[in-house]
């Protein structure tokens, strides 16, 4: 946790802090819609390529796991060069990726649109930066409330992205390129025009202005051991943290299963791309649109309790899609948006332990690691969703996936009981 400043050390840091807060909201803002306007075709692009259902989830997949990795990696890059030019580089590689997915569709390559789908990944490698960027000069009165700002800013892309994918589609008829590649055409504009604002308009940087603030400015003091040791030693001196970034990917798996193949289940009973659009948006408001309130409860309330409440609103909406009809129903509509909900609660507690526990010298291994973790786990539920769909179904899958929603309310019982707070 980090030690108070001066009052007028710290009125400075705030200045700092406010300016860091509105160009990462712009940044999320226009990087989450290259991000999320393909998540209505990807799993339907798969199929068309692979000529199977089975293997549909596997773009969704690549692209979850391109983002773990890529996470971790980003993490090093940011350890040296600080969030400025980590972020930029995330954006970068995932505008290139949207590149592939467009060229994958053009030439008929299941493989290529893999490759591109895991360099997908940097973008949302990017955008999850992004959210513990903007704790690094925050207090410990307001850290979960400037963290949810930042994710609340994706709202703006994200409902808007998914809503594109039909106008997304006449693009692509336009430019002659295949219609599901469309949105990932339009993707790679938005993640370059993050890498442009990310790139002119973070500075001071301030995971570098806070190390120089804690006297932490040698890089060779910074860096001593390997990311993975350093990460580890953090964890083992603050239990709390292991418990956090265990419920962050287990409500993270919660979410990535279902939600890639909700669009195969609507197709199924005939909903129109458009239609099925409009859920996954719904889905993406309830992930991000009511982050700040979030962020308040879990400043005000302690974030284990806010995790804990998350893991309960998963269920619910896992019980609701499993009831739902094929195509487009309330059901579905509802589970999904709740499946969002959920998310965010775990998202934003969870996250904010992570940040306000990682201690600064090891601050972006302990966050790469966490993301890592979390997207390793979610890929490994993405790629088992599409198998058990073509067994079982999509009621079956989501049942089966209460599982992992019960764990985030399990591992925010363990966080209370080893949060300092709580002894």
């Amino acid at each position: 946790m980090t030690a108070p400043a001066p009052v007028g050390e710290r009125a400075g840091l705030d200045r700092f802090q406010r300016r860091t807060v509105r160009v990462l909201v712009l940044t999320q803002a226009v990087g989450a819609l290259g991000i999320t306007i393909g998540i209505a075709t990807a799993s339907l692009l798969a199929k068309d390529l692979s000529g199977s259902e089975a293997l549909s989830g596997l773009a969704q997949t690549a692209q979850v796991l391109g983002a773990a990795v890529i996470s971790f990696l980003l993490a090093a890059v940011m350890a040296r060069r600080g969030r400025r030019v980590g972020l930029v580089t995330g954006y970068l590689l995932g505008a290139a990726g949207g590149g592939l997915a467009v060229l994958s569709g053009v030439v008929g390559s299941m493989a290529l649109l893999l490759v591109g789908a895991v360099l997908l990944g940097a973008g949302s490698s990017a955008n999850s930066a992004a959210r513990f960027a903007a704790t690094d000069l925050a207090d410990d009165t307001n850290r979960a409330s400037s963290l949810s700002l930042v994710v609340w800013a994706t709202t703006i892309g994200a409902v808007l992205g998914p809503n594109l994918t039909g106008p997304a589609g006449s693009f692509a008829d336009a430019v002659d390129i295949p219609e599901l590649t469309g949105p990932f055409a339009i993707g790679a504009f938005g993640m370059l025009a993050a890498a442009l604002v990310a790139f002119v308009m973070l500075r001071p940087d301030p995971l570098l202005l806070a190390r120089e603030r804690a006297g932490a400015v040698d890089v060779g003091y910074v860096l001593v051991g390997s990311s993975a040791s350093r990460a580890w030693h953090a964890v083992r001196e603050q239990p709390v943290l292991g418990f956090a970034i265990g419920g962050l990917a287990l409500a993270h798996a919660t979410m990535i299963s279902v939600m890639v193949m909700t669009p195969l289940h609507m197709q199924h009973g005939g909903a129109e791309l458009d239609v099925i659009g409009l859920v996954i948006s719904v889905h993406v408001l309830g992930m991000f649109a009511f982050s700040p309130l979030v962020g308040i409860l879990s400043d005000r309330f302690g974030r284990p309790p806010v995790l804990g409440a998350g893991g309960l609103v998963l269920v619910v909406a896992l019980l609701l899609c499993a009831s739902s009809p094929e195509g487009m129903s309330w059901e579905v509509t509802a589970g999904l948006f709740l499946l969002g909900v959920g998310w965010s609660l775990a998202m934003v507690s969870a996250s904010t332990m992570v940040a306000e526990f990682a201690p600064l010298e090891a601050r972006t291994d302990v966050q790469g690691t966490s993301d890592l973790v979390m997207g390793v786990t979610a890929a490994s539920a993405g790629a088992l969703a599409g198998l058990v769909v073509d067994l079982a179904g999509y009621p079956a899958l989501a049942l089966v996936t209460l599982a992992l929603a019960f764990g985030v309310a399990g591992a925010a019982a363990r966080a209370q009981m080893a949060h300092p707070t709580a002894e």
